[in-house]
């Protein structure tokens, strides 16, 4: 059987900085294999330097290395404010394919983006967004 992530996760990546362990409540030992040691659910692990520090919906962490981190994740899409409106508008009371029917047939600036962005846009329906920034 295969599986996927319902939800999304926040991850920082781990630079060794001193604001970075403090935040996440590194220990430091230089004779451990790995000397930066972050303690999780199931007790202490090591972390690297470049990899990255998960926090799941309880506010626990763990590291993922770098390698696997880029392989399982990929950043939420970023959508403009008026396609994150319809999709709240709209996701509670349609299916992904009534909406992307119904905004296609009509005009304007928001048909074009998403006709321009359905991929994006499915993405972002299923998977969760990020809001675009104002310019």
């Amino acid at each position: 059987m295969k599986f996927y992530r319902k939800q999304p996760i926040e991850a920082e990546q781990f630079d060794g900085s001193e604001e970075m362990i403090d935040k996440y409540h590194i220990a430091i030992d230089s004779s451990w294999v790995v000397p930066y040691r972050i303690n999780t659910i199931e007790g202490w692990r090591g972390v690297q330097v470049h990899a990255w520090i998960a926090t799941g919906v309880k506010g626990e962490h763990w590291p993922i290395i770098d390698d696997v981190f880029k392989q399982t994740y990929a950043e939420l899409p970023v959508i403009p404010q008026a396609v994150a409106k319809y999709i709240e508008m709209t996701r509670d009371e349609v299916m992904l394919f009534d909406a992307l029917d119904a905004v296609l047939s009509g005009f304007g600036t928001l048909p074009d983006w998403i006709s321009s962005n359905q991929d994006l846009f499915a993405r972002a329906w299923l998977d969760g967004y990020q809001v675009e920034e104002d310019k």
